[in-house]
């Protein structure tokens, strides 16, 4: 199930595709000219974080997206030629595409055919990317390259540029639960310790401006978690009364539900061996018996897992959130053992989520049916893995050899 040279060729056309699209849509972005309005005031010396605005509010992003949007700024004649702007993000999308095919290849977990639909199927994913020139594509095609780089072995690296991607956009943090279990099995608890401080160092240092001026109002304005969302924009939950919807109890369940999910996945999907899940925190040279070095698979599961379940218990999906992950999806429904008939059900699945997500605006029947997709997703993970979803052939042993022989 590689994706072998028809896929690379797939993602080479596509991305020749988005850039005509965006060649001929000038006028369709969303938030560029208020980002672009947040990083001049940066540009023009201003190191309040709260004194950073744009038409659309106040800057609530990380550092790192002031330096990647300031760079844009410059690069685009001060966010005037959006044209120039859209044709950087084609070239984003193609690079995130390559990234992503490059770890589907090396799980050799999904069929072929379902890179065409990963492509060519989502006019909200090359919408967000191409012509709305959000946020949150910058910040996933970071996070891609930094899970390839932990499929190389190179954890340091990948742990700085997961740092560099959460400081574009916060909803990078869903996958920290995963890589903190991830770091944890591959190290121990001294040997992960390093790479925390990596991460927590880099938003130091991109920080740093900002803190040096104003600590309290950086921290509060970047990473504020408790941020209320506007009803009107939900793609999840269009169902409940915006009373309900924000409500902060409603929110706390939410947040319990989400642990809950976490806590069950580590301790019964993500730990694969018989010991209890805290021999995790010793050296895994001392542990008895020894730790199975970390495969392909339970890498990307465990990552795309994580971030899985936080959407799930996502206080609120607006329409760019969608790229947080349409790309993993795939995985998700084909990492477990599919049979021939199960195929087509999981393809319709694909497509309806698709379909919600391109209801615009959402309606009770799209979020309700949204939800039930991600039920489903979440079903056919917790029961088509056992406990990972790699399994290992045991080698015969020499002497079950020798009594076969015995027994010829």
């Amino acid at each position: 199930m590689g994706l072998g040279p028809g896929g690379q060729s797939l993602g080479w056309q596509h991305g020749m595709e988005a850039q005509g699209q965006a060649g001929g849509s000038g006028d369709t972005e969303i938030d560029w000219k208020a980002y672009m309005q947040e990083v001049e005031g940066f540009a023009n010396g201003t190191l309040d974080y709260t004194q950073l605005k744009g038409d659309t509010g106040p800057l609530v992003y990380p550092a790192g997206f002031v330096y990647i949007f300031l760079g844009l700024y410059h690069a685009t004649g001060r966010g005037s030629n959006i044209r120039l702007a859209q044709y950087l993000f084609a070239a984003l999308y193609l690079l995130n595409l390559l990234l992503v095919f490059r770890i589907y290849c090396r799980t050799n977990k999904v069929p072929p055919y379902v890179f065409f639909f990963m492509c060519c199927a989502s006019y909200r994913i090359h919408s967000i990317f191409v012509l709305r020139l959000f946020n949150d594509p910058v910040a996933m095609a970071i996070l891609f390259l930094a899970i390839n780089l932990f499929l190389e072995e190179h954890w340091s690296w990948g742990c700085l540029l997961f740092s560099l991607a959460v400081s574009v956009k916060m909803n990078i943090l869903l996958f920290a639960p995963g890589l903190l279990f991830l770091l944890l099995q591959r190290f121990g608890l001294l040997g992960c310790i390093p790479k925390l401080c990596i991460c927590a160092l880099l938003q130091v240092v991109l920080g740093l401006p900002f803190l040096l001026v104003n600590p309290i109002g950086y921290l509060t304005r970047s990473f504020d978690l408790g941020r209320q969302f506007q009803f009107k924009w939900t793609v999840n939950w269009r169902f409940l009364p915006e009373e309900v919807f924000q409500n902060r109890a409603f929110h706390a369940a939410l947040l319990l539900a989400h642990l809950a999910g976490l806590g069950l996945f580590a301790l019964h999907r993500w730990h694969s061996s018989k010991e209890s899940i805290l021999t995790l925190l010793k050296d895994p040279a001392k542990r008895k018996p020894s730790s199975p070095p970390l495969t392909v698979n339970e890498i990307v599961f465990i990552l795309f897992s994580s971030n899985f379940l936080g959407i799930c218990c996502s206080r609120s999906l607006h329409y760019q959130f969608y790229v947080w992950y349409f790309h993993t999806l795939p995985y998700l429904l084909w990492c477990t053992p599919t049979t021939k008939l199960a195929h087509m059900p999981k393809v319709l699945l694909l497509g309806v989520i698709e379909l919600c997500w391109n209801t615009y605006p959402s309606t009770v029947c799209s979020s309700l049916s949204l939800h039930i997709c991600h039920g489903l997703i979440l079903l056919q993970l917790w029961y088509g893995t056992a406990p990972m979803p790699v399994s290992h052939t045991p080698t015969p042993s020499r002497k079950c050899t020798a009594t076969s022989k015995k027994a010829q």
